[in-house]
């Protein structure tokens, strides 16, 4: 017998032994943060900071938004809202007076008990508006908190980075193996007094990279520091340190991550927040220096600088003809693990500088941001037909100008961008209201095929603002108090050539997502999603043509408990990949067992997989639950079988220990990973544990 399938026996009689407790409502708002972070991520896009959203409604499950007395921008800290669901629950409570009880909601336009379920955790009524904070020492360490995390994490396999060196090998070819330990460790302080003040550090060690020795004498390869204030009067905010900014759509600039396409179909506007701090470990992709906004009225003025590092791959004035130093590329990946990484560890200087001015009254918000970022080195890309318009300079400059307009049950927003080579971007959208059952959405994007746009992250296909124009319609529909069809259509074409893609192409994408819940614990949904994106033919051919490439994925998701506090989950994947006359197809079924009881220190999680695909290109992404602030979203291809434990053991109070064992095994191969990362063998197995500390 597997160990992994020999430890969910064992353990699945001893969670069923313990019964008939009340549900801990700590458990629930966790349950209901990583509902919605699985519907952001799992459609295959990019995915909003999982960290960043897990800390904000980690924060509001102790601090609940009174929806009496709360603000729009507060109200949008849920990230489960739309601007029409803020705007009507606004003007719902303007014209009836504050709610009597939460589920008073459901009289509200665009409100249904989906919707009321997720920001159960996370909101109260109440009558009394919250006294004013007056901020001083002694209140500060009287009512902050404080948050210590360390992870640690490895594979329990041998990777051939790690395995003996070979001198011969080494001699000639100093990056044959990795300079440091096989683990990752990771480290980060915190205090937060309420929303008003943000104070952290975080580090991490990757597995590969060297700690305090040889090339890492100051200890973890990484270190990030943050101070945030925020609504201190006029000034309504103040980074200092390492943070993001966020303005608009997100197509002049967006640092950090964002959100694509969601299950949910209408969540497609961004709330561009402004200054945020960071407290992930991307090591590229963030702002170093020091920003703030000041509030006058309705006018909100923000200006930011930064200077810092990044990884990139640099060629010496020595090694070009006209011996200037050049950027063949920039490096994305943090990892510092062989000589050959850690040549290209903070070789540019980038300077980032800029600012926003908005506008926001009640119904109308509008807002212009420019900026200018200059790297020390030109940026010379290896030019081909496809890329000839990508940035390839030393300075970029963007201006942007935003908008937002509510009335009623319309919501219309966007956004216009113009970047220094006089190319442009537009993007405009609407959501509507139509019936307290009915909200549609639809956005319009035009991106020039040579709009540069380094650090934008907009709505659309490409993951870069250029090259594209589409047009995307979403609907929710209510069709009873306890079913609801999520849909989606997007239509895109690229005018001009892409990576795979030698010639001008279209697309599309389409989603049919049905969402039941007949009681507040049993949920079933099923997906389906069919999108098509041609790629070069893979016949060899003195002219190129295209084929469709065809992606068709059907799920059925059941949640459901069998007690007080045991619960299960299923899911069954199928997905078929078709690439011109070629054929993948593939499946995945999972098992999922929750223990979760309020007289327990313990909670349990265990996930038995089987999966079987023909090939790469029928690979099938699974949300994975672990420890509290990571995040697992592994896909499953070839053929085999999965399996983890997460238990999570509350020592006293303020002190929680996690741990995680995940293990895969292949059915049909001897070994994964490949280059210096590959396994020999038909086993993948991580540990990693965590505890965290609150005074």
């Amino acid at each position: 017998m597997r160990p992994l399938t020999a430890i969910i026996l064992i353990c699945t009689p001893i969670c069923v032994e313990v019964l008939f407790a009340q549900n801990n409502q700590e458990e629930d708002a966790q349950e209901r943060l990583l509902y919605h972070i699985e519907s952001l991520t799992d459609m295959g896009e990019d995915g909003m900071d999982p960290v960043f959203l897990a800390e904000t409604l980690e924060w509001l499950w102790s601090h609940p938004v009174n929806l009496n007395s709360a603000t729009a921008d507060e109200l949008r800290q849920l990230f489960m809202l739309s601007d029409l669901q803020v705007n009507n629950l606004l003007q719902h409570i303007r014209e009836h007076g504050q709610l009597i009880s939460i589920y008073e909601l459901q009289t509200v336009d665009g409100f249904d008990m989906h919707t009321i379920q997720n920001i159960l955790p996370f909101v109260t009524v109440a009558e009394k508006h919250q006294p004013r904070r007056h901020f001083s020492l002694d209140n500060l360490l009287r009512d902050g908190e404080n948050v210590l995390f360390v992870r640690y994490q490895r594979l329990l396999e041998e990777q051939k980075g790690f395995s003996p060196p070979e001198p011969e090998t080494t001699d000639a070819n100093p990056n044959a193996r990795y300079l440091g330990s096989p683990y990752r460790l990771y480290a980060r302080y915190r205090f937060t007094y309420y929303q008003n003040v943000s104070l952290g550090i975080t580090a991490e060690k990757d597995p590969g990279e060297e700690f305090f020795r040889g090339t890492q004498p100051q200890g973890f390869d990484f270190y990030s520091a943050h101070l945030h204030l925020r609504d201190f009067g006029r000034l309504k905010a103040l980074s200092v340190g390492d943070y993001l900014v966020q303005f608009g759509q997100g197509l002049t600039l967006w640092t950090g991550m964002s959100f694509g396409k969601s299950a949910e179909a209408i969540g497609v506007k961004k709330n561009g927040p402004g200054l945020r701090h960071y407290t992930s470990v991307d090591e590229n992709n963030f702002l170093r220096g020091a920003g703030a906004t000041i509030q006058m009225g309705p006018i909100e003025i923000t200006a930011f600088c930064s200077a810092k590092h990044r990884d990139a791959n640099v060629l010496d004035a020595g090694d070009n003809d006209d011996g200037v130093r050049v950027i063949t590329s920039l490096q994305q990946s943090g990892l510092h693990r062989t000589p050959g990484e850690l040549k290209g560890k903070n070789a540019v200087r980038e300077v980032i500088f800029g600012g926003h001015m908005a506008y926001k009254g009640k119904n109308l918000s509008a807002g212009i941001t420019a900026y200018q970022m200059t790297l020390d080195a030109d940026f010379r890309r290896n030019l081909s037909f496809y890329n000839q318009f990508d940035f390839s300079n030393n300075q970029y400059r963007s201006l942007g100008i935003d908008y937002s307009y509510l009335a009623r049950n319309v919501n219309l927003f966007g956004e216009a961008a113009i970047g220094d080579n006089g190319r442009m971007a537009f993007l405009n959208g609407i959501m509507v209201s139509l019936h307290q059952r009915l909200s549609v959405a639809m956005v319009h994007r035009h991106y020039h095929r040579a709009y540069q746009a380094p650090m934008a992250a907009a709505f659309g296909e490409n993951t870069r603002a250029s090259n594209e124009e589409g047009i995307y319609a979403g609907a929710s529909v209510r069709l009873s108090p306890t079913l609801t069809l999520y849909a989606f259509a997007d239509h895109f074409r690229f005018p001009w050539m892409k990576y795979r893609t030698y010639m001008p192409s279209r697309g599309s994408d389409y989603l049919a997502n049905i969402h039941y819940r007949p009681t507040r614990d049993i949920e079933v949904v099923a997906r389906f999603r069919r999108k098509n994106k041609p790629l070069n033919t893979k016949e060899p051919a003195k002219v190129r043509t295209l084929e469709q490439v065809i992606r068709t994925q059907y799920r059925l998701h059941l949640s459901y408990p069998i007690s007080p506090t045991l619960s299960l989950r299923n899911r069954l994947e199928v997905i078929r990949h078709q690439y011109g006359s070629q054929q993948q197809k593939g499946f995945m079924i999972y098992q999922d067992i929750l223990y979760r009881n309020l007289n327990s220190p313990f909670a349990i999680t265990l996930r038995y997989v089987l999966f079987d695909t023909q090939g790469f290109d029928a690979r099938i992404y699974a949300y994975e639950h672990d420890v509290l602030y990571a995040f697992s979203f592994p896909f499953y291809s070839d053929k085999g079988m999965r399996s983890y434990l997460l238990v999570r053991f509350r020592a006293q109070p303020r002190v929680d220990l996690y741990i995680r064992l995940a293990r895969t095994i292949y059915t049909n191969r001897n070994h994964s990973g490949s280059g210096l990362d590959r396994i020999e063998g038909n086993t993948r197995t991580e540990v990693k544990a965590q505890v965290r500390y609150r005074f």
